[in-house]
């Protein structure tokens, strides 16, 4: 492999385990009461995690043409799906590490109303009194939150469901067209362009369905219509969702890959 392809795999690592801890803002917010300010965050890790997809394309595009000139694009495969197994990695520790920076998102947002300064939170965050506060607040999940998963008591199970296909369909976008170019190396260039197609797909799933969802289930928890712990254990089936939509997105590589050929003859 090369180095490109290292830096994908590390890339795509940071970035998935950036997106899975994005939803700590959510319960950061209900427990601060500072919506605005934890929803503004949250939005900001969303959006770097569902555009930075692209930068797989031109880091890929080398080892691709060389796959296609050599004759042994049928290798690509299999770092495909070495690529979408860090994806799956990725959300998994980001899972893990979610009760961790729930304590620190919690204290990042408070102290942000004290500096009112993004650049000075910053500074206060790598300083020394604010990397010993990050050693207090590791900890590991507990196994109350784990037993949530087995209740599935007022769990939106449609929006869990939208989720668990809208992420797989956000993991392979961008290998599926690149993939699809390896396939028909004559229409390669039409199967890049319909990538931005599926990605933005995948976007307005999350943004039409999954994200006003919760929205509403904030407010709810203001209102007191709903319990903390309610919307706790949606955020933690949301993130499984990830999970599970990151391994069927092994499933779908390859028939999405397919699809997009067929679309890109049609075109």
């Amino acid at each position: 492999m090369t180095v490109q392809i290292y830096l994908v795999f590390i890339l795509t690592f940071i970035i998935y385990v950036i997106g899975t801890l994005a939803y700590s803002m959510r319960i950061v917010g209900i427990r601060t009461g500072r919506i605005a300010v934890s929803f503004a965050v949250f939005n900001v890790f969303t959006l770097i995690q569902r555009t930075a997809n692209t930068i797989q394309a031109p880091l890929l595009a080398k080892t691709i043409e060389n796959g296609i000139n050599t004759g042994q694009s049928s290798g690509l495969l299999h770092i495909f799906r070495w690529i979408i197994f860090s994806i799956t990695l990725a959300t998994i520790t980001g899972a893990f590490l979610m009760p961790t920076f729930i304590k620190v998102f919690n204290k990042l947002v408070i102290s942000f109303s004290v500096y009112r300064s993004l650049p000075k939170l910053m500074m206060h965050a790598f300083s020394k009194s604010g990397i010993e506060q990050f050693k207090k607040s590791i900890s590991i999940p507990k196994k109350e939150n784990l037993r949530q998963l087995t209740s599935f008591r007022k769990i939106p199970r449609k929006v869990i469901l939208l989720n668990v296909i809208a992420f797989s369909v956000s993991s392979v976008s961008i290998l599926s067209a690149l993939y699809a170019g390896c396939l028909s190396p004559s229409l390669r260039t039409t199967c890049s362009t319909l990538s931005s197609v599926i990605n933005s797909i995948s976007t307005i799933f999350m943004v039409i369905f999954i994200d006003p969802y919760l929205s509403m289930m904030t407010d709810d928890v203001i209102r007191g219509e709903c319990t903390e712990l309610e919307f706790n254990r949606c955020i933690i089936f949301i993130v499984v969702g990830m999970i599970i939509g990151s391994i069927l997105a092994q499933l779908v590589l390859v028939p999405a890959s397919n699809l997009i050929v067929i679309i890109a003859k049609l075109l």
